[in-house]
């Protein structure tokens, strides 16, 4: 397995980071993509990328809510540090209109700066877009045409909105959300889309899977979001795993 989104350099793990590594490796999760959040974020991040050179991949990016004022001038220290290692993608980008429309403009051109970050460095982009998926959608297309590829991490839209992306050649990031009641389309979603485009997360330590719901998320509850998704694709878990762990390899090729 492929935990393809998780913070696991953030402080929730401080007390026990090692632990929860172990825990993952013994889960069965081969590797953990790190997306970045803001200039704060990277050397913790990078830390952990060194420690585990094999297991945790980083990226860079500034995350669409911690796009303020002084967005610029973030995005400016974030640049400068492209160029000095491999990053699996850039991310985590996008948009985000759940919290606030304050700053919707500048999440907008802070998101278009780092599509040509991705272009350039031919790498895919790790989108987040929470109450804001068309839009999205829209802001995305022109740089899809160019040839830019990259995932809807935590897809929580429709089987329409689903497909739009998909045809955009995007991938799916399918997480805890599929394992709650309250999981909207998301059954449609994996039965109705290229399953070739589906890959699977944690995005810990948020959204833990049933039955850690509640809880601290973390990579080793990979296995209950894969369960899930074979249940709901009526498939064996071995293939799923297959599937997506091989989806995973494409997208950060």
């Amino acid at each position: 397995m492929i935990d393809t989104h998780t913070h696991l350099f953030s402080s929730k793990f401080d007390s026990d980071r090692e632990a929860v590594i172990q825990r993952a490796i013994a889960a069965g999760v081969e590797r953990m993509y790190l997306p970045n959040i803001d200039v704060a974020s990277v050397e913790p991040m990078l830390v952990l990328a060194k420690a585990y050179p094999d297991r945790c991949y980083p990226m860079l990016g500034l995350h669409p809510t911690s796009v303020k004022a002084n967005y610029r001038s973030q995005l400016d220290q974030l640049s400068r540090r492209l160029d000095e290692r491999a990053w699996a993608a850039i991310g985590e980008i996008g948009t985000d209109l759940y919290w606030s429309d304050e700053f919707w403009a500048e999440q907008q051109d802070a998101f278009r700066v780092q599509c040509e970050w991705a272009l350039q460095l031919d790498r895919p982009v790790a989108v987040h877009c929470r109450n804001s998926i068309d839009e999205t959608l829209a802001l995305i297309q022109p740089y899809t045409e160019r040839g830019l590829r990259g995932v809807f991490h935590c897809f929580t839209g429709t089987l329409d909105q689903a497909k739009r992306a998909v045809d955009l050649g995007l991938y799916l990031g399918i997480g805890g959300v599929l394992t709650y009641k309250n999981r909207g389309e998301l059954d449609q979603v994996v039965t109705g889309v290229d399953a070739d485009k589906l890959v699977i997360e944690t995005d810990s330590p948020y959204l833990a899977p049933v039955p850690k719901r509640g809880k601290r998320n973390e990579s080793a509850y990979l296995p209950h979001v894969l369960a899930a998704l074979a249940s709901i694709r009526d498939e064996d878990v071995a293939v799923t795993e297959e599937l997506t762990t091989r989806n995973a390899h494409q997208l950060f090729a």
